[in-house]
């Protein structure tokens, strides 16, 4: 299994919010590559795997993850997870946007995304 990016998830308070991220963040080179309302990211057109979302809240799950980390295969990922004991947050699920994922609580207590797209 190999780690394609790790993301940082912002807690962001709503549109106006991001908005303001997306005019921020643009001033340093990011452009938007994802807007489902309620998660938008943001990466430099050079280095897509560079890249920052912000988040009002999970809306398929139920806890806003603080990271996400894009793995190329979230089966074995899973699997070593669950095998070692560590708390899953939320089961892995084919969410309907082209990701499978499942959330895991790390021993800081931070919730992690771990996805790989379909």
């Amino acid at each position: 299994m190999a780690v394609r990016r790790v993301v940082p998830n912002v807690r962001s308070e709503g549109v106006e919010d991001a908005e303001d991220n997306r005019v921020f963040y643009g001033l340093l080179g990011f452009e938007e590559v994802m807007n489902h309302g309620w998660i938008m990211t943001l990466a430099p057109p050079g280095t897509p795997a560079a890249q920052i979302s912000f988040m009002t809240a999970d809306q398929a799950a139920p806890v806003t993850p603080d990271l996400s980390v894009e793995v190329d295969d979230v089966d074995t990922a899973y699997a070593t997870v669950r095998a070692s004991g560590a708390e899953i947050v939320y089961p892995l699920t084919d969410e309907e946007w082209g990701v499978r994922r499942f959330f895991v609580r790390d021993p800081g207590g931070r919730v992690v995304n771990v996805l790989s797209h379909r």
